[in-house]
């Protein structure tokens, strides 16, 4: 149970870093350049990605469940008071039109794209919370779709936050100094997904695993666009290729092409959720915007975890 916290601890701030790191690598595209880079700021700042996994942790300690009312809001006043942290347009389309109309934050979404919703990765990016905090429960699917469902209506959109926590729950239940069950992992994850795509995607994760594709052609086969199924499958990708290594999982993620951030967001909870946070460089985390509140959120919501009535003894 100790140990736990550790991991708890290593997927907020690992979520984080990549986040940071992965917008460093827009402009440092090259491993040595963005490792200089990394080496010269003294503060890695994070942008939308964290703003909102940090307001889902907020508000399941809250509520110590997923209450789409008190998440909307939650995540409605983290943008309100920094709305430059590099939020798309959905997010606060959903906001305005909760507020001028009155409806549900799930109404709201479900009005964006023609009606058909968003697919974009922005459920999937900020649900590490719900995979650390639900690990044991048998609903961490229709948890994960509640809380996607805030802002995300597309099933792709909801099935990629489903996978992303069933991903995270699985990972920080592991033991880090034993060999990671890479095969077994994928297999859970393509029982537990609900769309086709998603499940032809994690096949092909799979595929190019046993195979030793590198992660360049990885990342044009998989794809790195802001769509949930083209970033998400890198994100697994990545923290697959090197499960013992926060530092390599992350530089994985973050110097393909595509969405760097988000997807350095995403492999960087899973990989911390593994290994927890003492696998995390130290100068990184030490130069990580707002660090010590991170890890005392993680605190809380490990404490919140281990009130809560389905926490084995």
């Amino acid at each position: 149970m100790e140990g736990l916290l550790s991991k708890f601890v290593g997927s907020l701030v690992g979520c984080a870093l990549g986040d940071a790191v992965g917008e460093m690598a827009f402009r440092c595209p090259e491993r040595d350049r963005l490792l200089a880079a990394i080496d010269s700021r003294d503060v890695l700042t994070w942008t939308d990605d964290t703003a909102m996994t940090l307001a889902l942790a907020e508000s399941i300690c809250a509520r110590r469940a997923i209450d789409p009312a008190h998440l909307g809001d939650t995540f409605r006043l983290h943008y309100e008071r920094e709305p430059w942290r590099g939020y798309a347009s959905g997010p606060p389309t959903v906001f305005a039109a909760v507020q001028s109309t009155g409806v549900s934050y799930a109404e709201a979404a479900r009005t964006l794209f023609g009606g058909k919703g968003s697919l974009g990765n922005g459920a999937a990016m900020r649900i590490a919370p719900a995979g650390l905090f639900f690990q044991d429960d048998a609903d961490l699917y229709e948890r994960a779709a509640a809380s996607a469902a805030v802002t995300h209506a597309h099933p792709v959109g909801i099935d990629g936050a489903a996978l992303m926590a069933k991903a995270v729950a699985m990972a920080v239940r592991r033991d880090a100094a034993v060999e990671f069950p890479r095969a077994e992992f994928l297999e859970a994850l393509i029982a537990f997904s609900r769309t086709n795509a998603f499940r032809g995607k994690i096949r092909l994760v799979r595929e190019l695993l046993q195979k030793g594709i590198p992660p360049g052609e990885a990342a044009t086969r998989l794809g790195r666009s802001v769509a949930v199924d083209e970033s998400l499958p890198f994100a697994l990708y990545a923290f697959l290729l090197h499960p013992g290594s926060f530092r390599e999982c992350l530089l994985c993620a973050v110097l393909e092409p595509g969405d760097r951030d988000t997807v350095g967001a995403m492999a960087g909870a899973l990989s911390g959720a593994f290994l927890g946070v003492e696998a995390i460089p130290a100068p990184w985390r030490d130069k990580l915007e707002r660090g010590p509140s991170i890890e005392e959120l993680a605190l809380r919501l490990y404490r919140a975890w281990r009130a809560a009535p389905s926490v084995p003894d």
